[in-house]
C-alpha cells in the first residue's frame, strides 16, 4: 500500500509565501482571508497557519507592505 501525499493547502501556500519574503502585501492579505473565509471550517493545520500569520504580525516579524 503506497502513502498519498495531500497537496498543501491554498492557505500553507499563501503562508509559506509570506514568511519566504517577511512581508505581507495588500494582494497577500486578499488572498489570505478570502482563501480562510471561503472555508466552512478550517483543518487544525490550517488554524495553525492563520495563528502564525496573526502572531507574526503582532510581534512585527512581517512587514506590511502595500
Amino acid at each position: 500500500m503506497s502513502a498519498q501525499i495531500q497537496p498543501q493547502s491554498d492557505i500553507a501556500q499563501v503562508v509559506e509565501k509570506i514568511f519566504s519574503s517577511r512581508r505581507i502585501t495588500r494582494a497577500d492579505q486578499h488572498r489570505f482571508m478570502s482563501t480562510a473565509l471561503s472555508k466552512v471550517r478550517l483543518s487544525h493545520d490550517e488554524q495553525i497557519y492563520v495563528n502564525r500569520v496573526f502572531e507574526a504580525l503582532r510581534r512585527g516579524l512581517l512587514k506590511v507592505v502595500d
